[in-house]
């Protein structure tokens, strides 16, 4: 009897040891694959704008918005894809957010309020740039959103052209995010939305 308890507790203490392992190991390639997440998230540096057929921007504030339609303005692309925007909101209302000249919202802004989610903005773009016939566009989004939102409209539309425009928040702490609880928490979040759509796509895009 003696013998069978001292083999079943070293089998569990086998399985155990198997177990511990195996925690760690995923822990530690999640902890790398959050720092090389990290470093595809655009410094807090402005890029030069980009050249487009058209520009693309995924709401969630006002400031996506407003970077949106300066690129516009400045010619950066020939037409604007407001995605994304909740159905109760109005044209009108997208204008009242903005500083930004909103006379454009009259020629050149169009606006999706189909889309609930990333996936929904890249099927949205897809189709706006399909029918449009425009060969490049420029993403205009979140810094920390930028990586996700590439996989996906790349995903979506593989033959067109994409140029991440990253928007900064004064109140996500980019440069210094591990000393901010709410940035480090916003940051591990979108790492694990990340993942989970490298997962669902089979992959990583060429973003």
């Amino acid at each position: 009897m003696g013998k069978k308890i001292t083999t079943l507790l070293g089998g569990l203490r086998r399985h155990f040891r198997l177990v511990l392992t195996g925690v760690a190991v995923t822990g530690l390639a999640y902890a790398v694959g959050f720092f090389w997440f990290l470093n595809k998230i655009p410094d807090t540096s402005s890029p030069p704008p980009p050249q487009t057929d058209a520009i693309v921007v995924l709401t969630g504030g006002a400031e996506r918005i407003e970077t949106a339609l300066q690129l516009l303005s400045s010619g950066n692309g020939k037409r604007l894809l407001i995605s994304g925007v909740h159905p109760g909101v109005t044209r009108d209302a997208l204008k009242d957010l903005v500083s930004a000249d909103t006379t454009l919202f009259d020629c050149c802004v169009d606006v999706d309020w189909r889309a609930e989610s990333t996936i929904g903005n890249a099927a949205e773009a897809a189709a706006w740039a399909d029918t449009n016939g425009f060969q490049s566009l420029t993403v205009v989004t979140s810094a920390y959103h930028l990586p996700r939102a590439l996989q996906e409209l790349t995903h979506a539309m593989p033959e067109v052209t994409l140029t991440g425009y990253p928007v900064f928040h004064d109140a996500v702490r980019l440069d210094e995010w591990w000393l901010y609880q709410g940035t480090t928490r916003l940051l591990i979040s979108e790492y694990s939305k990340f993942l989970l759509t490298v997962v669902r796509l089979g992959g990583l895009e060429e973003a």
